[in-house]
């Protein structure tokens, strides 16, 4: 038997890759049978072949992925779903670089310790963002805390219809509370629940601002992300900058103002006369243990006058074993100043804007906002 022409490089290209086996396998072992020395020529000439159409086919896969994806960042993989976006679809994904970014890993810090505060009664602890708020559980939960409202969704949700319905009765209710106030939607339920890790964080900024969250976002933060997408059967992608945060007093802008913030703005000059005011309140009563304050920044920044000014203010008397008497460290400090917002809360006051760091750290702002705030409800008490 003559064996069969082994199929040249080009020949391959021509041929599918079932065909080409079907038909040279049984026709080539025979010619291997009969005649040895067709093994050492032409299998070596079929293995060179082979080895030069994968690197024929590599070629064109290399010239593919440069025409397909121009200008993508280094370190940024293109997903197999990528190629199979609809025509005119976008994906969003994180550039690296910018996850490595110190105050994004500080916002992202900032803002677990929020919801970890907030959900501490469901017990919840949340470590990942990106794991732990896409199915819309935690979601779901921190926004029932903070609104108050009670939202009628399934408790437990494994499948992932299950988990886009919870999602979608979220983002509802989340939008329809913001948009009124000037909010852009940068968020939806595929972002979310695709763990876009962006998407997220707009979200959870969005919700602290407009609750007057406790706690101090970090400043001009931005990342870079790159967005992904296919026109004309092309993958196209581009690098944007996104601005997850501004400044302070912006993002305050966006709350509602106390008396305390239009007195700053409009009479700065009274700042001294509204120093002397607090002062004269607090001395009233802290008198009464034979203590006195002269500088309202310093001498409430380890949370121990706090405590007791609001035994006062209230009648009673604080355990000595529920605070550090002297506290040393910073975090004795912090944990003074935090009960004190605890008791203040007991006594029926809205919970501070003022983070306890911050009074703990002499800013003055959030000290004076934190006593003006007992002024404004004992002011009268004797």
């Amino acid at each position: 038997m003559m064996p069969l022409p082994l199929l040249s490089p080009t020949d391959y290209d021509s041929h599918t890759h079932t065909h080409t086996h079907t038909h040279t396998h049984l026709p080539l072992l025979g010619a291997i049978v009969g005649n040895p020395e067709v093994y050492s020529g032409d299998m070596a000439g079929l293995l060179c072949g082979t080895k030069r159409k994968k690197q024929v086919s590599d070629l064109h896969e290399e010239g593919r992925n440069a025409i397909n994806a121009p200008m993508l960042p280094t370190g940024t993989d293109i997903h197999p779903e990528d190629t199979l976006m609809e025509e005119n679809a976008e994906r969003i994904m994180l550039d690296p670089t910018s996850r490595e970014n110190l105050k994004f890993k500080d916002l992202l810090k900032v803002l677990i310790d929020w919801i970890n505060s907030e959900l501490e009664e469901d017990r919840i602890i949340v470590k990942d963002l990106e794991e732990d708020c896409y199915d819309g559980q935690v979601l779901q939960k921190l926004f029932e805390e903070l609104s108050g409202r009670k939202l009628n969704v399934a408790e437990v949700t494994q499948s992932e219809i299950g988990q886009k319905q919870k999602l979608q009765t979220v983002l509802e209710a989340v939008n329809e509370l913001l948009r009124p106030h000037g909010w852009t939607i940068e968020w939806s339920v595929d972002s979310i629940h695709s763990k876009n890790l962006v998407a997220i964080v707009y979200l959870l900024v969005a919700l602290a601002m407009h609750f007057q969250a406790p706690i101090r976002l970090p400043e001009h933060v931005s990342v870079q992300v790159v967005v992904i997408k296919k026109r004309e059967g092309i993958l196209q992608t581009a690098l944007v900058t996104k601005e997850l945060t501004s400044t302070t007093e912006m993002m305050m802008g966006r709350f509602e103002r106390d008396a305390f913030d239009t007195l700053l703005d409009h009479a700065p000059d009274k700042l001294n006369v509204v120093k002397t005011s607090l002062i004269t309140f607090v001395n009233k009563h802290l008198n009464k243990l034979n203590l006195e304050v002269t500088e309202l920044e310093s001498q409430f920044a380890d949370g121990v006058y706090l405590i007791l000014l609001m035994g006062l203010l209230e009648d009673y008397f604080v355990p000595l074993y529920n605070f550090f008497l002297t506290p040393e460290s910073f975090e004795q400090k912090v944990h003074n100043v935090a009960f004190a917002f605890e008791l203040m809360q007991d006594g029926g006051l809205k919970k501070p804007k003022a983070r306890p760091e911050d009074v703990v750290n002499l800013n003055l702002k959030s000290t004076l906002r934190v006593l003006y705030n007992l002024f404004t409800n004992y002011k009268n008490s004797d």
